[in-house]
Parts: C-alpha cells; structure tokens; sequence
C-alpha cells in the first residue's frame, strides 16, 4: 500500500483550517451572544409594565393539579 505524502499534506491542511475556521466562528458567536443577552433579565420592569407571574400565593388551601393545569392551557404560562 503506498501512502502519497501530498494528499495527506492536503489532507492535515484541510483539517487544521477547518479546526482554526471553526473555533474563530466559535468565538464570534460567544461573543455576540453576550452582547445580545439582557444584562439583569430578572429585575422589575421600568415604566408602566408589571412582572404578570404569580404562584397562587394569596390562596390557603392547595392547587389541585387539574386547576393548575387548566390554567396553564388557559393563560399560556
């Protein structure tokens, strides 16, 4: 079996660019990732808009499933 040392040149040439290309686009979505993401995504909302989550807090007896599934299928949350 005779191995050609130019096809396996090109070979480990494709391979390394294709190494390198990959951890550059890696790093540029990283890096569009973080300036994209909300910098505090969980503090109150300014202005007139109000945080609508709630969990049933003002009740004293327990949720029963059905209703919180009926719930959830009728408000989406």
């Amino acid at each position: 079996m005779i191995f050609s040392l130019r096809k396996w040149m090109a070979r480990l040439k494709f391979l390394f660019l294709f190494l390198v290309l990959t951890f550059i686009m890696y790093q540029a979505l990283r890096i569009c990732s973080v300036w994209i993401e909300p910098i505090h995504k969980y503090k109150e909302p300014d202005g007139e808009s109000v945080k609508a989550f709630s969990q049933f807090k003002d009740q004293t007896e327990p949720v029963r499933m059905l209703d919180r599934l009926r719930f959830f299928y009728w408000y989406g949350e």
